[in-house]
């Protein structure tokens, strides 16, 4: 979502260079080998090709697929691999919408297959996350979009390989009461990553409505030490919404997304 003009060897360069980790999105557009001869260090990459949470054919592509991120991610050091209910496509909309809420029997396919994974990752010692969306703009009838519904599947799951991608941009649109659902899952010890965009826009921390300098104290407060990853687009340059981001959370650890897909 960074240095757009550049190829994304030299995205994730620059991005190195600058003191940030690296993100990347659908890793089968790039060439692997490459990015690992940049020298970044590589945070969280999507953890699955295709396929979704709600029936046993989709779930069954979820799996194999996420096989596959599971090698590509150790080929980059990278411990943490993204998923979401359903897949997405290059305009980051579901390619199988789902119409109203997720019934009964997709809950429990959801977390039988969230356990599955789990266990994947157990045994690649990595850690699945699971994002939440919001369908109000970006992601309509993605099913399990909600934070509420993202965090109550990883709570249902409860393996450590198992956890939250918490996303305050997508939060913010769809439920709002950030803090107090930083709390909540916090609390609950299953925040994998935090990953924060301003709103509207989906730009820098700084550029919009969400107080970050309060969302960092409050981080803070709670003793968070994990990561928390810009996924935003720069407003005006991407060396000055760097700075921005660092600024904003400075108290805690931070790495970056680099470039399209959608998540």
């Amino acid at each position: 979502m960074l240095y757009r003009d550049r190829p994304i060897q030299e995205r994730a360069r620059r991005i190195h260079e600058l003191g940030f980790q690296v993100e990347i999105w659908d890793w089968t557009r790039h060439d692997l080998t490459a990015l690992a001869r940049t020298g970044a260090v590589y945070s969280s990459m999507t953890g699955y090709i295709r396929g979704s949470l709600t029936d046993e054919d989709g779930a069954a592509a979820l799996l194999r697929t996420a096989q596959q991120s599971v090698q590509a991610a150790a080929r980059l050091g990278c411990p943490r691999l993204n998923l979401h209910g359903t897949g997405l496509n290059e305009a980051g909309l579901p390619v199988q919408p789902v119409t109203g809420e997720p019934n009964g029997p997709m809950w429990i396919a959801a977390c039988r297959t969230l356990t599955r994974l789990a266990e994947l990752g157990e045994r690649a010692g990595l850690t699945f996350t699971l994002e939440n969306l919001n369908t109000a703009v970006d992601h309509p009838g993605v099913p399990f979009a909600r934070a509420a519904d993202t965090l109550a599947l990883v709570a249902a799951v409860n393996r450590p390989a198992m956890r939250m991608n918490l996303d305050l941009y997508h939060a913010q649109i769809g439920e709002g009461n950030l803090i107090a659902l930083l709390r909540r899952a916090h609390g609950l010890d299953l925040i994998g990553e935090i990953q924060v965009a301003d709103v509207p826009g989906r730009c820098e921390p700084g550029t919009g409505e969400i107080n970050y300098p309060a969302i960092a104290r409050a981080l803070t407060d709670l003793g968070y030490d994990g990561t928390v990853a810009m996924e935003a687009w720069a407003a005006e340059d991407s060396d000055l919404a760097l700075e921005r981001f660092r600024s904003a959370f400075a108290p805690v650890t931070f790495s970056t997304a680099t470039h399209g897909g959608f998540s």
